[in-house]
């Protein structure tokens, strides 16, 4: 296993990059290296796959300029879909399924990578093939919406649905259900369905906070709404500033969880586009290169640390869902690929949202 890189002292420089093109090309290689022959990218060498966290690394690839590497994820995402639309919630290289949830979100996010590679490769050859496979998991999705616009996060494999949504899960479907509506229309379709769905599903992360169970600890929760662009950007700076204090530890980056000192890459990647998607980009710059201090030699980075012990956790694990996150945020910093903007909302419709109404536009989130 490849040692930690001690960190540079954060410089105050402004326009540094973060990481430079031999950095993003390590890093890539790092999750390339992990995949399987049959375009699975797990966790880590031997580890399962989740289809959000692989849609997210063959998103990374792209960005990165692998294109046939993140083809190759998402034959393996058609490969896998189920009957219904969805995917199970973890699964093995070997096909053995270690969790047969089936997950809105998760399930949803193969339009947010089908997107993507349309917008990095400049091409809707790859999204041609693969509509059926989007068509298929916008419409399990939406049959688990509830009447008031959330979506129920989970369903049991004997078909039995969940209790309740989730405020981070819905936040990142509606990002998903935007990209799946800006992928019909690149095909010359019309869902006008989805943006009513669409519509319904930001009214609700929006103004009826209540509609979610609450996960206030977790720092997805936090963030979400406004990386999703759910909330428009005054409200969404207001939402940062509440509880910034409380989730980002000053020098080391984003807490997962508010109520221990564990610093995750993923979290403070994801936090830094919601930043930048703010027009943020100083903190959302800061957060990142404070985050290198988890970049291994060979590009691949921690999962989180545990401070003041400064120890990995999980113990020694790096993640390519991690490095994914880094490259991602890095690319929307430095604005290097054609996909770049994706997370500013740019090219992306909002919905039709027919219960929006003066009164609710000044309810808090």
């Amino acid at each position: 296993m490849s040692r930690l890189v001690p960190p540079d002292a954060p410089s105050a420089a402004a326009g540094r990059r973060v990481l430079d093109a031999a950095a993003v090309a390590a890093t890539a290689d790092s999750i390339e290296q992990a995949q399987r022959p049959s375009g699975m990218i797990p966790w880590f060498e031997g580890g399962h796959a989740d289809p959000w966290n692989h849609v997210e690394a063959a998103m990374a690839l792209a960005s990165a300029g692998r294109f046939a590497a993140a083809e190759r994820a998402y034959e393996w995402l058609a490969a896998t879909q189920l009957e219904s639309g969805a995917w199970h919630a973890y699964s093995h290289f070997d096909g053995t399924v270690e969790d047969a949830r089936l997950d809105t979100n998760v399930s949803a996010y193969v339009a947010t990578g089908m997107w993507h590679h349309v917008l990095a490769t400049g091409s809707t050859e790859v999204l041609e093939q693969m509509w059926p496979v989007v068509e298929r998991a916008v419409g399990f999705v939406l049959e688990w919406q509830r009447e008031g616009g959330e979506l129920l996060w989970s369903i049991d494999p004997d078909g039995t649905p969940g209790q309740y949504a989730l405020l981070t899960g819905s936040s990142s479907a509606y990002f998903s259900l935007r990209c799946a509506v800006a992928c019909a229309e690149a095909l010359g379709l019309e869902r006008p369905d989805w943006e009513l769905a669409i519509g319904r599903l930001r009214h609700a992360i929006a103004y009826r906070p209540d509609s979610f169970e609450p996960k206030r600890r977790y720092a997805m929760d936090w963030y979400y709404p406004v990386l999703s662009g759910a909330l428009e950007p005054r409200r969404g700076s207001e939402r940062i500033d509440d509880r910034w204090g409380e989730l980002v530890m000053e020098g080391s980056g984003v807490r997962c969880v508010a109520d221990r000192p564990w610093v995750t890459v993923a979290e403070t990647a994801e936090c830094a586009m919601a930043l930048l998607s703010l027009g943020r980009k100083d903190e959302a710059e800061q957060l990142l290169c404070w985050t290198q201090q988890q970049r291994r030699e060979d590009g691949s980075y921690t999962t989180g640390l545990v401070y003041p012990q400064g120890v990995t956790f999980p113990a020694g694990e790096c993640s390519t869902y991690s490095a994914a996150a880094m490259l991602l945020a890095v690319d929307c910093l430095n604005r290097t690929s054609a996909a770049s903007g994706l997370f500013f909302g740019e090219s992306l419709p909002f919905g039709l949202d027919l219960d929006l109404d003066s009164q609710a536009l000044e309810e808090p989130a």
